[in-house]
């Protein structure tokens, strides 16, 4: 388990960038393939309503992850400060807290859950139909949760440590179990949906457990330090836990977006066009964690770079990334939307055949739907950027504004005042207005240099 050598007060911030970018970005998309993989499974071997149910339960794998993300971003941007500062005792700190943090928190809700599975899956918004195929799914993907957010904070860590090639490995090996137990389950096993949740709970703990032994063993500065069980420790370790989901707040806020845009669509699509309709939104949202990962790849990639040397009060080198990922986001957004808007035959097709209703469903919507991404991506850029220099207030407005603020009304009036496709154009509605929203900002930022975003 090899580190990579990367200075991070002094190295070129373009090389710097390509050095983070290229590893976590497949390391990203590989954490999307582990979900899309059994959908395309799940499409061709069970069916659309295989998709449908499968899409139900994603909200919360998205929320979990929310939670990961949070503790991970904070913890990573506070560590990278104090390692700044030549605090790696305290760093240590941190980063043993968080993992024991996201532990904790995953084990209650996840019992409760599988202890009340039909509940769970009507709360989540299945259908009658739904119910019991979202209750098979679920009694095996529940364990995954906790996985998922070992995951999501070791990965923010090993990058920091050096190692951003492990951290995409550790991605790469969980979706290539995935691929191969998922097709081993539903085909020659027949194990459907159950099948299809074992296999993501076997590769995201192989995942998970791969960046908990680097943190043990083979972490450089970032290897987990041993707590003390006191009174005094306890308090101080809450006050750390609390810092760090304030700094990661707007992370969660991202991915309850993603969450909420799931829920409140499922909601949607089921009034207007039924059962076939959820398929087709699944499908979508299938590929929308890869825009996500897109986005997030790029803020995590600026994020040590950014944190390091704004811990060192390197302004220009701040400045330097922040613009080299801006512009990395407008790119990625502009290939992605090219694809969805040329080639939605071939991207449903992947999941259903496309005689299906539902394909048809999707076929015509995703030109509609890949108008969000340019914007999409930009706005979870910024986000980032404002997450990395510790302003938390507007990190934590912008991503609000997106995610509920903005997204709940397009979704529920947007349908109403234009018909079916403004369910597909809701998603680029609140985006735009986010992204406003932010030319706003840094209009008036002209005029107060403490909130320049860059």
């Amino acid at each position: 388990m090899k580190r990579d050598a990367i200075d991070l007060g002094t190295v070129k911030v373009s090389t710097l960038f390509r050095k983070y970018f290229v590893p976590t970005l497949f390391g990203m998309l590989s954490m999307s393939a582990v979900t899309a993989i059994n959908g395309m499974l799940a499409g061709h071997g069970i069916g659309s309503d295989g998709i449908a149910a499968i899409n139900i339960c994603v909200p919360l794998l998205m929320l979990f992850t929310g939670v990961g993300l949070m503790v991970g971003a904070g913890a990573s941007v506070v560590a990278s400060i104090q390692l700044s500062h030549g605090k790696a005792k305290a760093a240590r700190l941190n980063v043993t807290q968080a993992i024991l943090f996201v532990t904790l928190v995953a084990l209650i809700p996840s019992i409760l859950m599988v202890a009340y599975p039909s509940a769970t899956a009507r709360l989540l918004g299945a259908s009658e139909h739904l119910t019991p195929m979202v209750r098979e799914y679920l009694l095996w993907f529940i364990p995954s949760l906790m996985f998922q957010m070992w995951c999501s904070v070791c990965l923010f860590i090993i990058r920091l440590d050096g190692a951003p090639r492990l951290a995409m490995m550790c991605n790469v090996v969980a979706a290539l179990v995935c691929l191969i137990l998922g097709w081993l389950f539903i085909f020659p096993f027949g194990w459907g949906l159950m099948g299809a949740a074992l296999a993501d709970t076997i590769g995201l703990f192989l995942g998970g457990v791969m960046g908990l032994v680097y943190l043990f063993r083979f972490a450089g500065k970032l290897r987990f330090y041993p707590l003390k069980w006191s009174f005094k420790s306890l308090r101080l370790s809450l006050r750390n836990i609390g810092y760090q989901c304030r700094i990661g707040s707007s992370a969660l806020l991202t991915e309850a977006t993603m969450a909420t845009l799931m829920f409140v669509g499922n909601q949607v699509f089921m009034r207007y066009l039924g059962d076939d309709g959820v398929g087709a939104f699944g499908i979508a949202c299938y590929y929308l964690p890869f825009v996500f990962m897109v986005g997030n790849a790029i803020a995590q990639s600026a994020q040590p770079i950014i944190s390091y040397n704004f811990g060192l009060g390197y302004r220009e080198r701040v400045v330097a990334t922040e613009r080299i990922a801006l512009l990395t986001s407008a790119v990625c957004g502009v290939i992605i939307m090219a694809a969805f808007t040329l080639f939605p035959q071939l991207l449903v097709g992947l999941f259903l055949h496309p005689d299906n209703t539902a394909a048809r469903i999707a076929i015509d919507g995703f030109p509609y739907f890949s108008t969000a991404f340019v914007f999409f991506i930009f706005n979870l850029t910024v986000i980032g950027y404002y997450q990395s220099v510790e302003k938390v207030k507007p990190a934590t407005a912008l991503a609000l504004l997106r995610g509920f603020i903005f997204l709940i009304p397009s979704f529920l009036l947007f349908p109403r005042a234009i018909g079916t496709n403004g369910i597909w154009l809701a998603l680029g509605l609140s985006e735009v207005l986010t992204t406003v929203t932010i030319i706003v900002m840094y209009a008036l930022s002209r005029k107060t240099p403490a909130i320049k975003c860059g």
